[in-house]
């Protein structure tokens, strides 16, 4: 009788202490599920949990979004690992190396990456409220931390636009407006970025301010919960192929274990799910895969709804879908996870100190790179934001797979050589991140099959089955270069990486005058490359400080001005040439809107604010017909579907005049289809070098609907990297050699160019990583990469691969700056 009283004492005291803690609902003045929550008062929810509870839950600000929204954790367990939380998250981490003693398992839950996918952070609330009272015995063997919105910009601009447009209290009619979202979307960021694509790039603060404190935890399972179509049921783990090579056979398991516990409430529940499809573990840059090849158990949770949903739409098949619904498999899962982590919290920890301590026994000892120092000091930066060890090399030749040449080779390796070894606790990351070509079971992928670092940042490399010996730190460009002397003729400076565009753009907001040389010179003993900028005191005389500015610029971007004394060269053109151009202070412009994708919009216009540091004009195709395009020397369209509709007749007959006139017109991928055929341009899709297809053999069958599919896959392209030829006398090459390794993204190709081809593909070309279609690759001989047209006074600039993919391309961004600043 005594034990009974006490069973019913404690169940009564655990009522009433979840009932001092508001729910949600009583929080927000609503019903959880009857609206959507703007991002400030979730947080001020997660603010009133963290002080009603602060022997529990520990709120921390990591970060701030481009439009000044906070970024936060909650960070729970129960109040006795709570008190000794700084212990145990230093215990955990020394399984980085292999040690430390059993603790909690460390479960962190991302909610809202995607803003319009925006059921996971209502779900997180109650999530939150959850785990610390109905669920709390969970906490006693975990360590939970809560990320309520990874993405607070996308998510206030989605609810804004449905509050404004939904009827009241709302209409489930999939027609009505409330459901149907507009060009500027809510699943980016500011700069409409994928975060969900960028855990491995960085290219995004909110990325780069979330991966510092994932560091500092390194959780044992991350959950990224998301949206998918409206018709779509649940999808949680297991997750579908290919998985990378490198996934170990724990994580796999694990997440089977998972997903049947998942499995057993929403058959309880009579909620139907799926697994082992469409989201596979191979692109490196996702919230599921990056935590995966660090060690952790990374799922994607998929619910249907996303930014059509609202609060409640009808399907399909009649049902009615309402964000209730939506929330409650959010919380089912959620709790789901910490459930399962909590009962297997051993097996965890020592999991994911095998994961660590065991030997890699990867081929691949070392990664060795050599080439421009702002290339190499970029990549170095990268990889210092994820923990990954590098060093200077110390000398000697270095044999092993050349990048460049896809065969072993040799390479001279000395202090200018970043050494990157895959003996270190990050040693999986780098294999992923490094490798030439990673080994795809199934080439029907969620994403591109490539993205080889050494490619992407236009570096020599080699891949070495020994340990090459190194000096840490590695700390290329950072070392200021001495003042050049003053009272010079001229100052000069290369141009070969980003870095140098900065600074040239710098120089032209300042006002200062800059010419670029277009041919090769030699110049007191030294010689100079196409592209290398020369800052004359003949020209800024208007400057009545001109040194000490000029100085306190070049300071400011780490840059190596050498005076010259004279501008009559030794060999080439001298500095009063025709062949040395004033570069322009060009005023740019960018369409955006339909027809453009909001995607390949963001990359350019993060690219001007946030890398060039550039102004930049924002049109929208809502009026621009009533914009004076001569106010603008150069005019992008980014990438994107339907331009044909578009850039009709009057309007390619509008640009035209404005082209020839000395307009540059920076055209992108789909925007290419648009200006070919009778538009007057020059720009002609490619057709296939041999038939496309051949009629099938008297009595052959019909391809099945499976394998049609698999057809299909015969003509696409899933982001695979090529080696095109340069032609580096083109001033929208300069910087570059005579080969460049191109990001192809899908199947579209073009003719050459009379002249003007820039960097193109000939022979018969193939990957050398990632997938190609057999089909596709019929189109690819002699066809165009990167091209200039004139017309006029003026040029059309051709891209057929986007040099701003994501932005992680980083070899490739220069090609955009040469086609802002190379003349006509």
């Amino acid at each position: 009788m005594k034990h009974c009283f006490a069973l019913f004492l404690s169940f009564f005291t655990a009522i009433a202490f979840g009932q001092e803690l508001q729910s949600p609902s009583e929080f927000l003045g609503y019903e959880l599920g009857t609206q959507f929550t703007r991002h400030h008062r979730v947080v001020e929810y997660f603010r009133y949990v963290a002080d009603a509870r602060s022997e529990q839950v520990l709120l921390e600000q990591y970060g701030e979004t481009n439009e000044r929204r906070p970024l936060i954790t909650a960070t729970l367990s129960s109040a006795a690992n709570m008190q000794r939380l700084g212990a145990i998250r230093e215990a955990h981490l020394e399984a980085l190396e292999g040690q430390g003693s059993q603790g909690p398992a460390i479960v962190w839950l991302s909610y809202n990456v995607h803003g319009n996918e925006s059921v996971s952070t209502e779900a997180s609330m109650q999530t939150l409220y959850d785990l610390l009272t109905t669920r709390s015995s969970y906490l006693e063997n975990t360590v939970v931390i809560m990320d309520p919105c990874i993405n607070p910009d996308g998510r206030d601009r989605y609810v804004n636009w449905y509050n404004q447009f939904k009827n009241t209290p709302y209409q489930a009619d999939p027609n009505s407006k409330e459901h149907h979202e507009g060009w500027l979307s809510g699943r980016g960021n500011h700069y409409m970025f994928d975060l969900n694509r960028d855990w491995a790039w960085l290219t995004q603060r909110e990325s780069r301010e979330r991966l510092v404190a994932y560091n500092r935890w390194m959780p044992h399972v991350h959950v990224d919960f998301h949206e998918q179509g409206v018709d779509a049921p649940y999808y949680f783990a297991p997750a579908a192929e290919p998985y990378h090579e490198v996934i170990t056979e724990f994580q796999r398991r694990f997440q089977d274990t998972i997903g049947r516990n998942h499995a057993r409430y929403f058959d309880a529940n009579g909620w139907f799910y799926f697994t082992r499809e469409v989201f596979d573990l191979f692109y490196p840059s996702y919230g599921d895969t990056y935590p995966t090849y660090n060690g952790a158990i990374g799922m994607t949770y998929e619910q249907g709804g996303s930014g059509r949903a609202g609060l409640a739409i009808r399907t399909s098949i009649g049902d009615t879908l309402t964000l209730k619904d939506r929330i409650a498999h959010h919380l089912t899962t959620g709790l789901s996870t910490v459930e399962v982590a909590s009962r297997h919290a051993g097996m965890l920890g020592s999991e994911f100190r095998k994961f660590y301590g065991s030997p890699k026994n990867f081929k691949y000892k070392s990664y060795v790179l050599k080439g421009d120092r702002d290339k190499l000091a970029a990549l170095r930066d990268l990889l210092e934001q994820h923990q990954v060890r590098t060093g200077r090399a110390r000398g000697g030749s270095v044999r092993g797979f050349r990048y460049d040449t896809g065969r072993s080779g040799s390479m001279q390796a000395g202090p200018e050589a970043l050494v990157v070894p895959t003996d270190q606790p990050k040693g999986t990351l780098v294999k992923v991140l490094f490798e030439r070509d990673a080994r795809l079971s199934d080439s029907l992928t969620y994403d591109i099959t490539a993205w080889s670092l050494p490619y992407a940042y236009g570096l020599q490399a080699i891949a070495s089955e020994s340990a090459v010996a190194y000096d840490s730190p590695a700390d290329f460009g950072d070392a200021a270069a001495p003042a050049p002397e003053s009272g010079a003729y001229a100052y000069l400076t290369d141009w070969d990486s980003m870095d140098d565009a900065r600074f040239l753009a710098a120089l032209l907001k300042e006002g200062f005058r800059v010419r670029r040389a277009s041919r090769p010179f030699q110049l007191e003993g030294r010689n100079w490359a196409a592209g290398t900028l020369i800052i004359t005191a003949g020209d800024n005389r208007h400057h009545a400080d001109f040194s000490a500015r000029l100085e306190a610029l070049r300071m400011a971007h780490g840059r190596e001005l050498t005076p010259a004394g004279t501008g009559l060269v030794d060999s080439g053109k001298d500095f009063g040439s025709r062949y040395v151009d004033v570069v322009s202070n060009v005023r740019v412009a960018v369409l955006s809107g339909e027809p453009t994708s909001t995607l390949d919009f963001g990359e350019v216009w993060h690219f001007f604010e946030q890398q060039l540091h550039y102004p930049l004009t924002v049109l929208d195709t809502d009026y621009f017909d009533r914009v004076d395009l001569d106010a603008y020397d150069v005019l992008v369209l980014p990438d994107g579907r339907g331009y044909r509709r578009f850039l009709n007749e009057k309007r390619v007959k509008g640009l035209k005049a404005w082209v020839a006139a000395g307009g540059r017109l920076i055209a992108m991928g789909g925007a290419l289809d648009a200006l070919g055929g009778d538009s007057g341009f020059s720009i002609e899709p490619k057709k296939s070098d041999e038939a496309a297809g051949e009629e099938a053999a008297p009595g052959t069958d019909p391809l099945s609907f499976e394998a049609g599919q698999r057809e299909r896959i015969r003509s696409a392209i899933t982001g695979a990297i090529f080696k095109t030829r340069v032609d580096p006398t083109h001033p929208m090459a300069f910087g570059y050699g005579d080969s460049y390794f191109s990001l192809k993204l899908g199947s579209s190709s073009y003719e050459l160019l009379d002249s003007g081809n820039v960097s193109y593909l000939m022979g018969q070309p193939v990957p050398v990583a990632g997938f190609a279609g057999s089909e596709a690759l019929k189109k690819l001989p002699n066809s165009l990469v990167f091209g200039v047209e004139n017309h006029g006074r003026g040029q059309v600039v051709y891209m057929v691969d986007n040099p701003l993919f994501r932005g992680f391309w980083e070899n490739g961004k220069l090609f955009f700056a040469n086609a802002l600043f190379m003349g006509n």
